[in-house]
């Protein structure tokens, strides 16, 4: 009698009483297998025409998340909270960037911060601070466009800026006019923030915060490294004359600590993230 190997067997009725029992081959389907390694991970990206490409890398943090107080990145409710000095972490989401991701060239400046490991918040800090992110640009002072930058500055945070990643140089507006055009001048601006971090890194400030970073943006590299190291109830007119420190309508009374809590203000639950992400 045929026994196939695997199977089952039925049995089968036919006329009248007689009864035969036959066996019925059985497809067996793939046995399990162990995975050697991961499961190959899709790259999902977003693509919109006008604003830059964001590819998020499954297992990565993502670009413009939270994550500024030790969490994971994923709840952008995370922060620094509400403008404590020292309270926050690496880079992520703040009031500030959602200020600036609102404007028409917001979500390009993130972007090239990011290209140069500039925290994005960081930039927007800036904008929110000088300008309301171009709610309030003024003139007549020498300092121009949504990031209010003296020519001097503007021309070494894009050098900066430029020699750490070429590729942006195909966004810039040569000439004068680029401190008038906001993403060129968000460029400058990142690649002053890097400055002023390495600077601030080289006194011993290991990750410097956007506020530590303030006075360096705003007074430049000589009084703004002096200013980070300050205590706190040393008077800011020790460090910036008080002429310079009246058109920033900053009193000669005003100490460190004090100008820091109303920058952080200023800056909302960016201010204690680190520059660089």
């Amino acid at each position: 009698m045929f026994r196939p190997q695997r199977g089952i067997w039925r049995v089968v009725w036919l006329a009248g009483t007689a009864l035969i029992v036959v066996p019925i081959r059985v497809a067996w389907g793939q046995q399990a297998a162990t995975l050697n390694g991961p499961p190959v991970q899709l790259q999902p990206y977003v693509s919109e025409p006008g604003v830059p490409m964001v590819t998020v890398t499954l297992g990565t943090p993502n670009p413009f998340g939270g994550g500024t107080d030790g969490t994971d990145g994923t709840d952008p409710t995370d922060g620094a909270g509400s403008g404590g000095l020292g309270s926050g972490g690496s880079g992520g989401s703040s009031d500030a960037l959602n200020t600036m991701l609102g404007t028409p060239w917001g979500a390009q400046a993130a972007a090239d911060a990011q290209a140069l490991g500039v925290n994005a918040s960081a930039l927007a800090a800036t904008c929110v601070v000088e300008s309301g992110c171009g709610a309030n640009v003024g003139s007549g002072s020498g300092a121009q466009g949504v990031f209010q930058m003296y020519p001097t500055a503007f021309q070494e945070g894009l050098n900066t800026a430029i020699a750490a990643n070429p590729s942006l140089a195909s966004q810039i507006v040569q000439g004068a006019a680029g401190m008038n055009d906001p993403v060129t001048e968000a460029i400058a601006a990142s690649g002053y923030l890097m400055q002023a971090s390495q600077a601030l890194q080289n006194v011993g400030i290991a990750n410097p915060t956007i506020v530590d970073a303030r006075a360096y943006y705003n007074f430049g590299p000589s009084a703004g490294t002096l200013i980070s190291q300050a205590p706190g109830n040393d008077l800011m007119s020790q460090f910036v004359s008080p002429s310079v420190l009246a058109q920033n309508g900053i009193s000669a009374s005003t100490t460190v600590g004090e100008w820091q809590a109303s920058v952080s203000a200023k800056m909302g639950n960016a201010a204690g993230q680190t520059v660089m992400s």
